[in-house]
């Protein structure tokens, strides 16, 4: 059994067995999943079983944190509230919050089948671009969905505080964007003042994800067009549910564009749906008004800048378990660029 960063099986197989009550745990193989950039997931499987016995266990980065992130009881209240809703999320097994087991909180949560869509569709999946289409409007239907759940009929009344969530959501990624800048960047402080000085009103509050796109999600792998679960709701909290669309079409490229390179070039394949068609059809499944919606495409463009900025901070610290970050340094300026120009003009 050899050790993983941050899981150690030797330690992660006899909790387990406790934990689960089941002793098939007690020795396990644990593999680290290559995808993402911030909260750690495992692959665990018993020793000698199955590959379909497997679960999953998520914990923070191995090195400092930020002070506001990778919440693990957080992220397994809200999907463990979800269960029940018409919003696909995985079935949570245990919550361990003794940071003497791990070094951190961690949860386990069942391993869902489905296929996970990064920078290119599998080969055989989705290739008829009406395949592709049904994907990109179950995307949309599924982020309605999850606008569409009552916080206290699920027991979030108090997950978050949705008044001033927008002001408070640009003072955060501003703080953040600060607590682990690379250098001078005038654009993107720019960028940080023009969007504190024009938030807009929001609407309805909501469960909002925080970083919903394509590559949080599982797609079935026997139905495109058919959402398996919803992943990574590290950031997720009672807001303004158009962040989440903002923040879904800054992950949405269309055909011919020059898009950060951080971004999947998926959406550009025949067949997705353009951002406008997002858009509109967001707006019909939920019936929102969407005349502010650029600045909500800025915003989301400014925060992942920062992301990127964090991710880069993580990495300096030995926090990223040999992910590899060359090059990020150079996708925050386009970023900073199409936030400008999503707040100068109509670039849905």
């Amino acid at each position: 059994m050899s050790t993983s960063p941050g899981a150690d099986p030797a330690v992660v197989g006899p909790y387990l067995a406790t934990a689960l009550e089941d002793e098939r745990w007690r020795s396990v193989r644990i593999e680290l999943i290559a995808a993402g950039m911030s909260n750690l997931t495992y692959v665990v499987t018993p020793e000698g079983g199955p590959a379909d016995a497997a679960v999953i266990l998520r914990r923070p980065p191995t090195g400092a944190v930020l002070a506001t992130a990778h919440d693990m009881a957080r992220e397994h209240r809200v999907i463990s509230a979800l269960g029940p809703t018409p919003v696909p999320v995985p079935r949570t097994l245990h919550l361990c919050t003794d940071t003497e087991v791990l070094g951190a909180p961690f949860y386990v949560m069942e391993r869902v089948v489905g296929v996970h869509v990064t920078r290119e569709m599998p080969a055989g999946y989705a290739d008829a671009p009406e395949q592709r289409r049904a994907i990109g409007d179950a995307l949309v239907d599924t982020l309605g969905a999850l606008h569409g759940v009552d916080p206290a009929a699920v027991g979030l009344a108090d997950f978050g505080r949705p008044e001033g969530f927008l002001a408070r959501q640009v003072r955060r990624w501003t703080t953040q964007w600060e607590a682990t800048r690379d250098r001078d960047r005038p654009d993107l402080d720019a960028l940080a003042a023009r969007l504190a000085e024009t938030v807009p009103d929001t609407q309805r509050p909501g469960i909002t994800h925080g970083d919903y796109r394509l590559d949080n999600c599982l797609l079935d792998p026997d139905t495109p067009g058919r959402i398996a679960a919803v992943l990574d709701w590290e950031m997720s909290t009672l807001g303004d549910p158009l962040t989440d669309l903002g923040m879904m079409l800054v992950y949405w490229p269309e055909a011919g564009e020059d898009r950060p390179s951080t971004q999947s070039p998926v959406t550009a394949l025949p067949g997705f749906p353009t951002r406008r068609e997002v858009a509109e059809r967001y707006a019909t499944v939920t019936g929102t008004d969407l005349s502010e919606l650029n600045w909500y495409l800025a915003f989301g463009f400014f925060k992942f800048a920062a992301i990127i900025a964090g991710i880069l901070a993580r990495s300096a610290a030995g926090a990223m378990a040999g992910k590899d970050t060359s090059g990020y340094a150079e996708r925050i300026g386009p970023c900073v660029e199409l936030g400008r120009a999503a707040l100068d003009d109509d670039v849905i």
